[in-house]
């Protein structure tokens, strides 16, 4: 009998051969590997992919257990690490194209992709076509012979819209077209990517597997047919990762599932409140209605996490930065996943500078939220007391 995905969060990557006989598998610090032989070293030089020790940019047993660690979760054939999300998400990408390919970008990806698809890949003769997050079976259409890449992220940054992946993955394997998956809202707990067609699974570990906001961390878990060519791709790069932040990686995964459970149901309390508040035009919580996709997320997900946003009725700068800044438990960070809750806003203005396709259809400020793993009526009280400053500070506009 194969044993739950919860009791994987435990037992992931905690094989013998990585622990010796204790509990966790010990930090292993190197990068010279010696060997007594040449019998030795020959056999590290052939099997140097395989979780062997050669060198230490090749990992250490840390590293090996980690990487079964995220494999065993996620699916997959094997898992590339990097120092960050935007390292994972850039090499990923780099593995697998060259000078005249197109790849296909979601309109609504993190801000650091879209750079990285505007100022690296361009200059070196890589177009990317972005598209919106709601097309579906639409992505057909944008699909040239040249089209090497069609990158996911849902649900998408800031906005939130969740996307139809079986659908896209099943028409970009029409036309041998790889799936890319920003896989870090999920943190491969409530969505397993494998099942849904995805190729390569993409996330910031620095988010909800490390958890504590203290480390920054990203993976690449890849299928059998893409595994190989993003592994060695991948090193020839030079990425690599401390073996210290690994371990902190690995001790994350035994409490995400956790973790995330709470915050998902956490952040529900707070979007269910908010949507009764006057000041709120709309929230983008996938779980609900008013956020776009809605339904895929409740036919392929199987939990949320703490982030999502709600949109104002008004826009007025004074009045968010009353808002924000008197704050008790919510601060202003640009990250997400920690143990803390955080807010951000965001003027429907920025949205137009940076995307061509997904232009929101509101007009009032977003602001989006992290839910942390505090109590939720100490939160509520927070932003209850945030809103009355930014009423207060909207009817001293009205009457000046």
């Amino acid at each position: 009998m194969s044993e739950s995905k919860t009791t994987k969060f435990v037992t992931a990557g905690r094989d013998k051969k990585w622990t010796k006989g204790v509990v966790n598998p010990p930090v292993q610090r190197a990068s010279t590997v010696v060997f007594n032989t040449v019998a030795e070293k020959q056999h590290a030089t052939i099997n140097r992919a395989n979780k062997t020790l050669f060198y230490g940019r090749r990992g250490t047993t840390t590293h090996f257990a980690f990487q079964d660690a995220m494999t065993e979760i996620e699916g997959g054939a094997g898992c590339a690490l990097y120092p960050c999300g935007t390292a994972a998400i850039s090499n990923s990408i780099l593995s697998f194209v060259e000078t005249g390919d197109h790849i296909l970008m979601v309109d609504t990806c993190y801000e650091p992709t879209r750079d990285f698809c505007d100022k690296i890949l361009k200059k070196m003769g890589i177009e990317t076509t972005y598209y919106d997050p709601v097309i579906g079976a639409g992505i057909r259409e944008l699909i040239r012979p040249n089209t090497k890449i069609l990158f996911l992220e849902s649900p998408g940054s800031i906005t939130m819209e969740v996307q139809d992946v079986p659908t896209m993955t099943r028409v970009a394997h029409e036309h041998d077209v790889i799936v890319m998956l920003d896989n870090t809202w999920s943190a491969g707990v409530g969505f397993s990517p494998f099942d849904f067609g995805v190729d390569i699974s993409i996330q910031a570990a620095t988010k909800y597997i490390i958890g504590h906001s203290d480390v920054m961390l990203g993976t690449a878990v890849a299928n059998e047919k893409c595994w190989d060519q993003l592994r060695e791709q991948s090193y020839l790069m030079g990425q690599c990762v401390s073996p210290d932040d690994a371990y902190l990686g690995l001790r994350g995964i035994r409490t995400l599932e956790l973790r995330l459970k709470q915050h998902a149901a956490n952040s529900l309390t707070v979007a269910n409140w908010l949507q009764s508040r006057p000041e709120v035009d709309h929230v983008r919580h996938p779980a609900l209605e008013t956020c776009p996709g809605s339904e895929y997320f409740h036919r392929d997900f199987s939990c949320g996490n703490g982030l999502f946003s709600f949109v104002l009725k008004t826009t007025c700068p004074q009045a968010t930065t009353a808002l924000l800044d008197g704050m008790k438990h919510f601060s202003m960070g640009y990250s997400w996943g920690g143990f803390e809750s955080l807010i951000l806003a965001n003027e429907p203005k920025s949205f137009h500078s940076l995307r061509t396709v997904a232009n929101p259809n509101f007009e009032g400020t977003l602001i989006r939220l992290h839910i942390g793993l505090e109590d939720t009526d100490d939160l509520i009280a927070d932003l209850a007391a945030g809103l009355e400053r930014y009423n207060s500070v909207l009817q001293e506009k009205l009457h000046v």
